[in-house]
This record gives structure tokens, sequence and C-alpha cells, in this order.
């Protein structure tokens, strides 16, 4: 059984950090492909970043490229989002998603995932 644990959520003024991670257990994780979405209230869940555990491959959405930094580390099968320069259009609840692992789609998709997360909120303040 996958499971997926968020935390590092909270709340932060503009131009701030906050450091999101994802413990994954219940399976070899190594061919997988790890994904962070976000969900504002009335809207739709959106892809934010995503990345290969094999090689380390990363992909961004626009509107985080060049503040937000996703990573994994594989001793602790722990996935991590960095985000910096944060602003208010960034607060939302923040998934973490699993997919594989024979995956070999992109990953930009919520319905790619099979496993998710219960959500941690980050709450960005002007």
């Amino acid at each position: 059984q996958v499971q997926l644990v968020e935390s590092g959520g909270g709340l932060v003024q503009a131009g701030g950090s906050l450091r999101l991670s994802c413990a994954a257990s219940g399976r070899t994780f190594s061919s997988y492909v790890m994904g962070w979405f976000r969900q504002a209230p009335g809207k739709e869940r959106e892809f934010v970043a995503r990345i290969r555990w094999s090689g380390g491959a990363t992909l961004y959405a626009d509107s985080v490229k060049g503040r937000f930094t996703i990573s994994r580390d594989n001793a602790k099968n722990t996935v991590f989002l960095q985000m910096n320069s944060l602003k208010p259009e960034d607060t939302a609840v923040y998934y973490c998603a699993a997919v594989g692992p024979s995956y070999t789609g992109s990953g930009l998709r919520r319905n790619d995932y099979d496993y998710w997360g219960q959500g941690t909120q980050v709450t960005v303040s002007s």
C-alpha cells in the first residue's frame, strides 16, 4: 500500500520561502514519477512540478519556474518542493502524487497519477 504524507505547509508573507516534504512508503520508488499539484479555493487542481525518481529529470509549470525547485532524497524516500519568492497567488492546498513503476508519460496531468497524499495548506499573505 503506497502512502504519501506531506508536511511543511504554513503561513508566510509574500517574498518568503517554504519547503514542503512528501514522505513516501509502501513501495520501491526508484522507477516512479513524483509530482506536486496544488488546488486553490474554487479552482481546479493544477500541476506544479514533477521529478523522475530515477535520473532526477524535472519539469515545472511556467507559473513557478525559477522560484520552485523539486528534489528527492533517495535514502529517505522523500520528495521536496522548495518554494521561494512566494506570491499570494501561490496560496493553495499542495498535494504530492506518485505514479509508476512502468509509467513513461510526461507527468503533467492530474489523471496520470495513481497515488495522492492528503495535502498541506500553504497560505501567502500580501
